[in-house]
């Protein structure tokens, strides 16, 4: 049985999901994508070890909310690969989908779509675009929803829940159970320096909560940003340390040595490896993919852009450590029994036999 699937852009943080996948499906599968604009400054480092890779010719045209990607040349990709079974982004800012769907559909063969849900509104050429799947994938209960109610049967709906990395393996790392701080509580934040990742506001809370926690900040990663952050840091939380772009065991070491991890901007694929290594989180709202992965026992989802709502979270879990030990303890069982690229890997094996039957 080939598979074949379509990305935009083959990210570097999917690849190891897309090889385990491949693995699944006895390396019958191959992605098909293009190329990311220059200003998005994607990783795509990793290569695909299983999984095959089709480089496509992406066309992008306009920006923000009117961008479209025309994947232009995905019908050929199609007559060459010759799928049993199609998986595609649900997205109609790809209206080349459409034509690789009813090609799927002259052939008779079933179409999968992978998508976020459908937004905060829907209309009838969304619920037309949407009939074009046999199965749908998404990421949360709220995206599942979404499309439920959009008019697509729930017995066709598959929850994946977003993953970046497999089921830890061994212990949870451990951290000493004190009442008060016998150091200075470690702030960590990971990913791309970007303004929309509003690590601005982590740094001056940080300022604010320096007088009673004495904490440190820890900034891992890399981009437009950084100098600015700087500078910013220089100027109010000098206790901010900017370790770079890390990697593998450079960047485990920094989960595993951290007390509390928070992400104050739009993102979010940082979290699961912070879970894996038994920290609480502190995230900003944003498309729902965080509400099945961030609970009450282990974390809190924050108002994007509130300054004083993160500092005040940060105060709440830092007042007591035994509280935010036990939540960190709960991140760790939230990704080893069931938040991982196994159990991702796992949904999206019973959506291809779902279809496939």
């Amino acid at each position: 049985m080939k598979v074949g699937l379509v990305q935009r852009v083959l990210a570097g943080y999917r690849v190891p999901f897309f090889d385990m996948l491949a693995d699944a499906l006895q390396g019958e599968l191959q992605i098909f994508s293009g190329e990311s604009r220059p200003n998005e400054m994607i990783d795509h480092s990793r290569i695909p070890v299983s999984a095959k890779v089709w480089p496509g010719k992406n066309l992008h045209l306009f920006s923000g909310k009117f961008y479209i990607c025309l994947q232009l040349d995905i019908l050929k990709w199609l007559k060459s690969w010759n799928p049993d079974i199609l998986i595609l982004e649900a997205n109609r800012r790809y209206p080349f989908s459409i034509a690789a769907a009813l090609w799927m559909r002259f052939r008779r063969r079933p179409v999968i779509g992978w998508g976020l849900g459908t937004g905060s509104t829907f209309d009838v050429s969304q619920c037309w675009f949407l009939r074009l799947f046999d199965a749908l994938i998404t990421y949360s209960s709220a995206g599942a929803e979404a499309y439920r109610a959009a008019g697509f049967s729930s017995d066709r709906i598959f929850i994946a829940k977003n993953a970046a990395a497999p089921r830890p393996q061994g212990n949870m790392p451990q951290r000493a159970y004190t009442p008060n701080w016998e150091k200075s509580p470690i702030l960590l934040y990971v990913g791309r320096l970007q303004e929309r990742k509003r690590v601005d506001l982590l740094i001056r809370a940080c300022s604010v909560l320096e007088e009673s926690f004495h904490p440190i900040l820890w900034i891992v990663g890399d981009g437009p940003v950084r100098e600015q952050l700087v500078e910013i840091s220089a100027e109010c939380f000098p206790e901010t340390v900017f370790w770079g772009a890390l990697y593998n065991q450079s960047l485990k070491e920094k989960f595993d040595h951290a007390d509390l991890f928070v992400l104050p901007g739009t993102g979010g694929l940082a979290i699961q490896q912070a879970m894996a290594s038994g920290l609480p989180v502190i995230a900003a709202e944003a498309d729902g993919t965080q509400n099945d992965l961030i609970r009450s026992d282990n974390g809190v989802l924050i108002r994007a852009g509130d300054l004083d709502h993160l500092v005040q979270t940060i105060r709440n879990l830092l007042s007591d450590p035994i509280r935010l030990r036990k939540m960190g303890e709960a991140s760790f069982r939230i990704v080893h029994d069931e938040i991982n690229l196994e159990s991702m890997t796992g949904t999206f094996i019973e959506a291809i036999h779902s279809v496939k039957a």
